[in-house]
């Protein structure tokens, strides 16, 4: 007799949603296959006993892939080689049909991990868009877990749970799918404090710290997932209102491949940029106040009338005079660009209002704008009366 546990039979692979068995084994009819030519094209199909696969790197049956093994190479009517693989879920979520716009894998890696997303969680994720999340969250809570997934739109759910299914083979036991507004579902479908993770993937998450607070348990982790700074200075804004949960954290997660050729190893010319920001906090125990703040926020970060001006987000102030003169270069560009020359025959004069009184300029030869009277150079220094600015 030893200690070890026993090895699971393929019977019991099999019926793991997305389990072992669907990921091993020969190709299959009725799964699906991702095609690579050697262009580096992608195509993504599901192999039918009757099914023809034809791109402009030649055509095949897909007979001749089914009962062989994954990673198989198959040759083309025109004598082209293609590589047929399965899927992997960030190719999968990638390729799927979209209702709404979905978490890019990169961004679901971050959840799963920054949010601490175990086996056997209990998860609330509001907005479910095309499932791409759902997966991910599915895949990493597993069978003994949770998964709560609302939705607003009735058309958005069906598609994502068509998209779920597809990818599991089936109905995953741990995922329940509900349509409506947050703020109405929650309360009804949980226990207070018996969520261990929420995530906020709308447009306004800040309207429902309340009922996540009053859902998630002491220690719980919110996630809000949202695509601009505005949205993310409200939330973080609100979260700390509140007092409810810990210090927020925020910060997004570029991608960048590289081109690998011999010698030529250097950065690709595109890239994964910005898709959203991450924002995550922590529930507080009932009745505890968050710790109050050490550092001292930015100067001028928080207006005194609550209104925000382009001082408080960084901007710099642009002076009356520099404004003038970008409208005065603006004019003689547009002088340029209509004559194709640079230097005028004759002074061309413009109006401009600057204050309650209105001065007029001419532009003399070279474009440069100068006060009525003789024209001057293109080259002559500015006077002291209007120096250079030099912000």
């Amino acid at each position: 007799m030893t200690d070890e546990p026993p090895t699971p039979t393929a019977l019991d692979d099999a019926d793991l949603p997305g389990g072992p068995a669907r990921r091993r084994g020969p190709l299959r009819a009725g799964e699906r296959v991702q095609i690579t030519d050697t262009k580096g094209r992608l195509y993504t199909v599901v192999l039918t006993h009757d099914g023809f696969f034809q791109s402009q790197r030649g055509s095949f049956r897909h007979s001749e892939l089914i009962g062989r093994p994954d990673g198989s190479v198959v040759t083309t009517a025109t004598g082209h080689q293609v590589l047929a693989l399965r899927p992997l879920l960030s190719d999968y979520v990638l390729s799927m049909p979209r209702g709404a716009a979905v978490v890019y894998p990169k961004d679901a890696g971050q959840i799963v991990q920054m949010g601490d997303i175990f086996p056997g969680a209990r998860v609330v994720e509001a907005g479910v868009g095309s499932g791409g999340l759902s997966m991910s969250l599915l895949s990493a809570v597993g069978e003994r877990g949770h998964l709560l997934s609302v939705e607003r739109r009735e058309d958005f759910a069906d598609i994502a749970v068509g998209n779920v299914e597809s990818w599991f083979g089936g109905p995953h036991p741990a995922w329940e799918v509900r349509v409506g507004d947050l703020a109405d579902v929650l309360p009804g479908a949980v226990e207070p404090g018996s969520v261990d993770r929420i995530v906020l993937d709308m447009l306004a998450p800040w309207d429902n710290l309340a009922v996540a607070a009053d859902a998630l348990a002491p220690g719980g982790v919110l996630i809000a997932y949202v695509a601009t700074t505005t949205q993310l200075s409200r939330f973080v804004e609100d979260a700390r209102t509140s007092e409810q949960f810990t210090e927020p954290r925020a910060w997004e997660s570029m991608v960048r491949t590289w081109h690998l050729e011999g010698l030529s190893v250097r950065p690709d010319h595109r890239m994964i940029g910005h898709t959203g920001f991450l924002v995550t906090t922590r529930r507080l125990a009932p009745g505890t106040t968050p710790p109050q703040r050490t550092r001292r926020p930015a100067k001028g970060a928080y207006a005194p009338d609550g209104e925000w001006a382009p001082e408080d987000v960084g901007e710099r102030s642009i002076s009356d005079k520099k404004v003038r003169r970008v409208r005065r270069d603006i004019h003689r560009r547009s002088v340029m660009e209509e004559t194709g020359m640079a230097s005028q025959p004759g002074p061309v004069t413009t109006t401009e209002s600057a204050g309650p009184a209105t001065t007029t300029e001419q532009v003399g030869p070279g474009g440069t704008a100068a006060p009525v009277g003789p024209a001057r150079s293109a080259a002559t220094p500015a006077t002291p009366e209007e120096p250079e600015d030099r912000a």
